[in-house]
């Protein structure tokens, strides 16, 4: 196909396609997504090998959103039955990212709810990098806390963040449909903020919430614009209670080709599979490590993830390998240019290198963060482990499983850990179709503050 080769070649060079190439490539048909993920593949391994990075996702306040942002489990009225709870205490955040880094996960992503942080809200979170890297000197630490007042990012960067997570999730024209409460403009200026504070920016957007080809490719080349150093992809998690819960759009082999597409636009960056990958993807997820190089483990924010050991075997019988932490993420020439942590040989993790550095990575949630994907936020998982070391690394993950499990244990039994998944009459009948909407798989996330359960256990 003339299309892929010259896609390919672009890549190579990181030469942005056109508009109407990007568009040509959601258009392909499912016959030939094989031959999509095969040229994106190209591209993927020639800048990112078959390395996966890794990440593991603390949220660290629950809901009380004031924004309306319709994809969200948590936004203003919301009525989806998700815990909520105020601020984590730094030692309670440290706990629960230790649990992940034991397991394997290069960067820890710290997420709150809401429009954006206080000064004392950033006073708090301050407190808790501190008392993260008091005990893991070499982590890579992303925010992802809101829309950013002048001076913050300044002051998280002096605190030791190493990333800014701000998502655009949709296109310019069609922002205003999602979300009432702040603009497509104000996000960009956060992802700007952020930039120029010397964080490593990360923005990505949600496919599936109704929108079109057109608006998709919109939102990457805007993406392309911002040259954020990571990209996560979220697909939609339509959860019950929100005003997008009932659009089930998507299905595995288009989302492999929205992958495609945002890897061909951003050949060099990290592309991350976010929320929603085992509800849509789901027995095709190992093609999609074909064309992202990172992505994000077990549960999210509201929403219940892949168990991190599937994961971890997923990743290892699909021919591809855990990213170390002295491994570096990106390509050289973006940290050349003052790309992101883990961008040069021998950058052990965020913050070990000069000016401008830190790594790019994370998605996050409600308005602030506005990265959930209809309640799924940033992934992770005490069971994430390197497939470099798999047999002591599927051991740590699943003896912090079984302790988990464990703990609780008489919560699950009486549905405070887990809701029943929601499942309707017409989403039984059509379960063994390929192409029909996996509401089954969708279980309202019950962990956290005031349970016996770690926030991501």
């Amino acid at each position: 196909m003339n299309l892929l080769n010259t896609l390919v070649d672009k890549g190579l060079r990181r030469e942005t396609p056109t508009r109407e190439e990007a568009l040509a490539v959601l258009a392909t048909s499912d016959d030939d997504v094989l031959d999509v993920v095969a040229a994106a593949g190209r591209v993927r391994r020639h800048w990112f090998g078959r390395r996966v990075k890794l990440n593991y996702l603390v949220n660290l306040k629950s809901g009380l959103c004031p924004e309306d942002c319709s994809y969200c489990s948590q936004r203003l009225g919301s009525d989806t039955g998700i815990l909520k709870y105020s601020w984590l205490k730094p030692e309670e955040a440290s706990k629960a990212a230790a649990a992940g880094l034991a397991g394997g996960a290069k960067r820890v992503c710290l997420v709150a709810s809401g429009r954006g942080p206080t000064d004392r809200d950033v006073e708090r979170v301050a407190g808790t990098i501190a008392a993260i890297k008091e005990r893991h000197e070499d982590v890579e630490v992303c925010a992802c806390l809101g829309l950013l007042s002048e001076g913050q990012a300044e002051r998280l960067r002096a605190a030791g963040a190493d990333a800014y997570n701000h998502n655009l999730n949709t296109s310019e024209a069609t922002y205003g449909d999602i979300t009432t409460t702040h603009t497509y403009a104000d996000r960009v200026d956060t992802v700007r903020k952020a930039h120029a504070a010397g964080l490593s920016a990360c923005s990505g957007l949600i496919a599936g919430m109704g929108e079109s080809d057109e608006d998709l490719v919109d939102v990457v080349f805007a993406l392309r614009a911002l040259d954020p150093d990571s990209v996560p992809v979220n697909f939609l998690i339509p959860v019950e209670g929100t005003p997008l819960a009932a659009e089930w759009n998507l299905t595995p082999q288009r989302c492999l080709r929205i992958l495609a597409m945002v890897r061909f636009v951003c050949p060099d960056v990290e592309v991350r599979i976010a929320g929603g990958r085992e509800v849509h993807l789901r027995t095709l997820q190992p093609l999609a490590l074909h064309l992202a190089n990172s992505i994000f483990l077990g549960d999210y924010l509201t929403t219940e993830g892949q168990a991190g050991r599937a994961d971890l075997e997923m990743i290892a019988d699909a021919g591809f390998e855990v990213e170390g932490a002295d491994e570096a993420t990106l390509p050289a020439h973006r940290a050349a240019a003052g790309g992101g942590c883990g961008a040069h040989e021998g950058a052990g993790a965020c913050g070990s290198h000069g000016d401008g550095g830190a790594c790019g990575s994370h998605r996050g949630e409600g308005a602030g963060c506005g990265t959930e994907a209809g309640g799924a936020g940033c992934g992770g998982h005490a069971g994430a482990a390197g497939s470099t070391a798999a047999e002591s690394a599927a051991e740590s993950a699943a003896e912090s499983a079984a302790e988990s499990a464990a703990a609780g244990a008489d919560a699950a039994r009486t549905d405070a850990a887990r809701t029943d998944a929601v499942r309707t009459d017409a989403a039984r009948t059509d379960a063994a179709r390929t192409d029909a909407a996996r509401t089954d798989l969708v279980a309202v996330r019950r962990r956290g503050a005031g349970t016996d359960l770690a926030p991501n256990a």
